[in-house]
């Protein structure tokens, strides 16, 4: 796994992970902290001085978390009782168990990248569940909600795209069937530059119509494996019977607009019969800022069905009418917030395992899924992606990611050197994106 270099050890070229603990942590948790703050008179008046009381303490919980997080301290077990704690301080031990120095306590600075950040967001959650009656505050709700109000003109022109698709999807042959479902999972991959996490929570709304986007952002695609997802699921629309199920199954990134294009992806899945039923899963607990959760997803749908717009509100009066028929499903478990990565999931978490195992394909968005499903290990590019999965196959699955950590797999020989050549930080500014199937083909 990646390690971070230590203070006495920072290299010339600083490394993305070590940027990320040094400067965009402590950035979010004084996000975290201003929030609070600003919540103060809202909280008074809905509990009275205990209200005040706790958001001084949680308040103190995010500070005392920022100076550990910032001076290199220790990082610490757990302490508030939650249905996953005792999983993440046996983490913990393993983490300990795995360094050789003589006090042998992981450090902030020299941990693992994926389990600091991880451990970081957990540690938010519990300032926040130590501090009642304000245990069910959602520090980033502020931010993600305004990634969605920031992003109005696009929803709506994605929105207006797919009523007048489904005015014609009856009338629709093959080829063009196929075009569409080309540009709606384009449209998904590129929603998937909207990311709070990566701006330390500074807002990454989506100003432009990415419709219109799609032909000059396709030589960005590094891997495209899109005919491998249209070939598996237009077989078995031909070959299935009148009554079987298709299932798509779809691990959530990030709320507000990307969530959207996620929807709207689900949306033509089931109009043009390639799937359904789809299966959405998200956090159950606020993560990496903008990762979406049951509320945020309940919310922007209700937001969807009471816009102006006749035509956005006709999406969001069909995706709550997909939720409450159960053609979507919504799933959390508890398993997308520990700091494992995927491979161990048959291991950690066998409910979800074999829940996803249901699916005829799983489609995986967002950086930190692909991190988890890789692994999070320095791979040489040209790995083939099914070997960064470590045994991970519940069901042929996708990542559809734009790229905004230090890894990427299943290159062509040559093609990530020429890429560092040219653009020494391609590998994190999200500009690149990737369509990685695993399957049988």
């Amino acid at each position: 796994a990646q390690r971070l270099p230590s203070f006495d050890d920072i290299p010339e070229k600083l490394s993305f992970a070590y940027l990320t603990i040094k400067d965009r942590i402590p950035q979010i948790l004084t996000k975290a902290i201003d929030t609070l703050h600003r919540h103060k008179n809202e909280m008074f008046e809905k509990h009275g001085e205990k209200g005040i009381e706790a958001e001084k303490k949680a308040i103190s919980l995010l500070s005392k978390l920022r100076n550990e997080s910032q001076t290199d301290k220790p990082i610490v077990p757990l302490v508030e009782k939650f249905a996953d704690t005792d999983i993440w301080n046996q983490y913990l031990e393993h983490q300990q168990d795995l360094l050789n120095d003589s006090d042998g306590k992981p450090r902030w600075f020299y941990s693992p990248w994926l389990f600091v950040e991880c451990y970081m967001y957990r540690r938010i959650h519990e300032a926040v569940i130590q501090s009642p009656p304000i245990d069910d505050f959602d520090v980033f709700k502020e931010s993600k909600e305004q990634n969605f109000f920031e992003s109005q003109e696009s929803i709506m022109a994605l929105c207006i795209h797919l009523r007048e698709l489904m005015q014609i999807i009856e009338h629709l042959d093959e080829n063009q069937l196929k075009n569409e479902f080309f540009k709606l999972l384009q449209i998904s991959l590129w929603g998937n530059k909207c990311d709070l996490s990566l701006s330390g929570g500074e807002s990454s709304s989506q100003k432009t119509n990415v419709i219109n986007s799609l032909e000059d952002l396709k030589p960005f695609i590094l891997v495209n494996d899109m005919e491998h997802l249209w070939s598996l699921l237009s077989n078995r629309k031909k070959t299935r019977e009148k009554a079987s199920i298709v299932r798509v199954d779809i691990v959530l990134d990030n709320s507000g607009f990307e969530l959207v294009t996620d929807l709207i992806l689900a949306d033509f899945l089931l109009s043009s019969k390639l799937a359904t039923e789809i299966h959405f899963y998200g956090k159950m607990i606020p993560w990496f800022v903008s990762d979406t959760t049951i509320h945020d997803f309940n919310w922007l749908i209700e937001q969807v069905k009471y816009s102006d717009h006749k035509w956005v509100s006709e999406c969001g009066a069909n995706w709550e009418n997909y939720v409450k028929t159960g053609r979507w499903v919504y799933h959390d478990h508890i398993f997308w917030t520990l700091p494992h990565e995927f491979c161990a999931m048959s291991q950690v978490a066998p409910d979800l395992y074999a829940e996803l195992q249901k699916a005829h394909l799983i489609l995986f968005k967002g950086d930190l899924n692909y991190r988890k499903l890789t692994g999070d290990r320095k791979w040489e590019f040209t790995v083939p992606f099914h070997q960064a999965l470590s045994g991970f196959h519940p069901a042929p699955l996708c990542s559809i990611r734009t790229l905004k950590a230090e890894i990427q797999v299943g290159l062509q020989p040559g093609q990530g050197e020429q890429l560092t050549a040219s653009e020494p930080n391609w590998l994190t500014t999200g500009k690149y994106g990737v369509f990685q199937f695993d399957g049988p083909l």
